[in-house]
């Protein structure tokens, strides 16, 4: 991959301009600055003609040169669009005749490796799929381009979208903060491009913990929206499964939410969409409020319910001390707090969650079938696969070597009771305490080391509250708060109810706008 970005890279040299605007007989104007920039300074630069789209991406394919595969090696990039540059070309010629195309005019965005984007193959982290090409992009990618981004590449995953980012196609993704730990999953290339500036803004995916697991560990943001608010079409574990879901990541929460107001939308393809009609703002971006926070009632949800979480552990503790301190922000915003809230029977409900392998299929197949060429049919396909046998780690293979398990409709049963009781549970405190969100930790540890992930008994997803995907219908999203002691990112979660991502945006806008406790990582500085 070394080789392939660095081909696009002699390209962009050859038939582009330096990154610096000039104007004869004027000095040369300062180069535009990649690292921690936003929509909004991007389109301010191109609007005073000192940037233009070709020159941004070419920055970021800089970037991801120097320090993905070289320096660091942080190797959270699987491919690199080679139209990138010629998508750039189209849009800087159309800003010249008519000004922005778009809402995202020109946004470079680096997209989960589970995703369908027509211009480059979807790998599912694994070498069975290297050359798995779609035909079409996935309904959000079509949105996305709409509005005018450019899609940039595509990001590591851990194999088949399941825990944290270790794959045969790639090995192992390093968190920028700490090269010898994990950066998350799945979504865990997404957030850690964000977090060295690889990009303007990345999709991620969720089934368990994949978008605010590695949004957390890698000091970004990251939104698993509701059910219903964006499509699942063309993209890997869709419709009918009910749990995964494709939400937008970003370093600042403004950003999160343009990149949201692009994909929201109904889609045929996947009914879950009927839902999402007129649940969605006209904008979500005008709703944010810096003073969204005073008098905001808040709940403060301290009960540890991560998955495999050590409460006695000194790692547990150097989390939870930084979540005392965003209590602490919280109040000093103006936020009400009621701490702790006490929701019955939680840790009892969340222990019923079950599967259902038939509708997972059913969801395979769909996705399949969305491609009439593709060498996969069936997960029997799958397991004929010769390079089943690279998988990281290699329990991986057995979900397709092994017969599809048999739904057990008595779990599933008791699984979906025990949803509607915490739904309603869940209401019910909200409403008693008159509450507009709930705050709790984003992962109860912190970032888990590589070689524990890659080697027996592969420690994945420890400490990661599930909550919200256990509901399905939930709001969730993370955003910075802070670094423990080892100088690791944590994040902090606002949970709310179906549909509350207008509150949950502007409630951590506000959180955002009154701490800035993001940083980025010391392993990737501004090129010269």
């Amino acid at each position: 991959m070394v080789r392939q970005y660095t081909r696009i890279l002699a390209v962009a040299a050859l038939v582009s301009s330096p990154l610096v605007a000039q104007t004869p007989g004027k000095k040369p104007a300062a180069k535009f600055q990649v690292v921690e920039t936003t929509i909004d300074d991007i389109h301010a630069a191109m609007r005073s003609r000192t940037l233009t789209a070709r020159e941004l991406v070419q920055a970021y394919f800089e970037r991801i040169v120097a320090f993905d595969k070289q320096g660091p090696a942080l190797n959270c990039i699987i491919n690199l669009n080679p139209k990138a540059l010629e998508d750039a070309d189209r849009l800087d010629a159309a800003f010249k005749r008519s000004g922005m195309m778009g809402p995202l005019h020109g946004i470079p965005v680096l997209v989960k490796d589970e995703i369908d984007t027509a211009d480059m193959p979807t790998t599912l982290g694994t070498v069975v799929f290297k050359d798995y090409r779609p035909v079409r992009d996935a309904f959000p990618i079509e949105q996305l381009k709409k509005a005018g981004a450019i899609i940039l590449g595509k990001t590591t995953l851990s194999e088949y979208a399941a825990g944290d980012t270790y794959g045969s196609m790639f090995g192992a993704s390093r968190n920028p903060y700490d090269l010898e730990r994990t950066v998350g999953g799945s979504s865990g290339g997404s957030g850690c491009a964000l977090a060295a500036n690889f990009s303007t803004v990345a999709i991620g995916e969720e089934t368990l913990a994949s978008i605010r697991r590695p949004g957390g560990w890698n000091g970004v943001a990251a939104l698993r929206p509701t059910p219903g608010l964006v499509s699942r079409s063309g993209m890997w574990d869709g419709f009918p499964s009910p749990t995964a879901q494709m939400g937008p990541m970003a370093r600042t929460i403004k950003d999160l939410a343009q990149l949201l107001d692009a994909m929201v939308g109904y889609d045929p393809e996947d009914p879950v969409t009927a839902l999402g009609i007129g649940k969605a703002p006209q904008s979500y971006t005008r709703l944010l409020d810096k003073n969204a926070l005073k008098r905001a009632r808040i709940g403060v949800l301290r009960e540890s319910i991560g998955l495999n979480s050590e409460p006695g552990s000194e790692d547990f503790k150097k989390v939870d001390l930084v979540f005392q301190k965003n209590i602490e922000e919280l109040k000093a915003a103006g936020a009400v707090l009621v701490d702790p809230i006490v929701i019955p029977n939680l840790k009892a409900l969340l222990a019923k969650r079950a599967t259902n392998p038939a509708m997972s299929d059913e969801s395979l197949r769909l996705y399949l079938a969305r491609n009439p060429g593709s060498p996969f049919k069936t997960r029997e396909d799958i397991a004929k696969s010769p390079d089943l046998v690279k998988s990281i780690p290699p329990s991986k293979a057995d979900q397709w070597k092994n017969p599809l398990a048999k739904t057990d409709m008595a779990a599933w049963g008791a699984y979906l009771e025990a949803r509607q009781e915490l739904t309603i549970a869940i209401a019910k405190v909200m409403a008693d305490n008159r509450l507009d969100a709930i705050v709790h930790k984003t992962v109860e540890h912190q970032s888990t080391y590589i070689k524990d992930g890659i080697n027996p008994p592969y420690v994945n997803n420890k400490g990661v509250p599930v909550l919200n995907t256990f509901l399905v219908y939930a709001a969730s999203m993370t955003l910075p708060s802070g670094f423990t002691s080892d100088n690791l990112p944590v994040g902090l979660t606002f949970f709310g109810q179906a549909y509350s991502e207008p509150t949950l945006l502007n409630l951590a806008y506000a959180y955002e706008q009154a701490t800035h406790h993001r940083i980025p990582p010391k392993t990737t500085p501004p090129l010269p």
